[in-house]
């Protein structure tokens, strides 16, 4: 039969081995916790830059004599439209609306907006339609004439 302390020093140590395991897992937690916070703030960091860089890209502005011309990347902000502003400084998709709109006398509501794209006319495609169309009229390159219905502002569309 085992003695008393026998089998409290048995406890003691497998407690230990435990304890140190558990402290093993805490410290690769930690450093992983800390891996992401660093992560999360590079990105802030990055994101908070224009496009990326610590100097933006180059913009087509008609009339401010720059001389910096590109087009806009995919997934681009949507500038606030001025006098001389290009639909080329917007992001491939935002032209094709401008587009889509350009010709047109009359508003589109975002399903007719979807169809005219060649887009597939359900949910999740009118909404993405929705948030483009809405972030464009916010920034001046859109009317929503009504609630829902978009047209082009004259000089604004025409050209990408």
């Amino acid at each position: 039969m085992p003695s008393v302390m026998g089998l409290l020093e048995e406890r003691e140590r497998a407690a230990r081995q435990r304890m140190e395991a558990l402290q093993a897992e805490l410290l690769e937690a930690e450093a992983a916790w800390e891996r992401f916070v660093i992560a999360r703030e590079t990105v802030a960091e990055v994101l908070a830059l224009p496009c990326g860089g610590e100097e933006g890209p180059p913009v087509v502005v008609a009339g401010e004599g720059s001389g910096r011309i590109t087009t806009a990347l995919p997934g681009s902000t949507v500038p606030q439209w001025h006098e001389g502003l290009t639909p080329a400084v917007l992001a491939p998709d935002y032209q094709r609306l401008m587009d889509a709109l350009s010709g047109r006398g009359e508003a589109m509501d975002c399903r007719q907006l979807a169809a005219a794209l060649g887009l597939e006319v359900v949910p999740a495609k009118v909404e993405g339609v929705r948030s483009k169309v809405k972030r464009l009229a916010a920034r001046g390159w859109l009317a929503e004439d009504r609630p829902g219905m978009f047209s082009a502002v004259a000089g604004r569309a025409g050209g990408s």
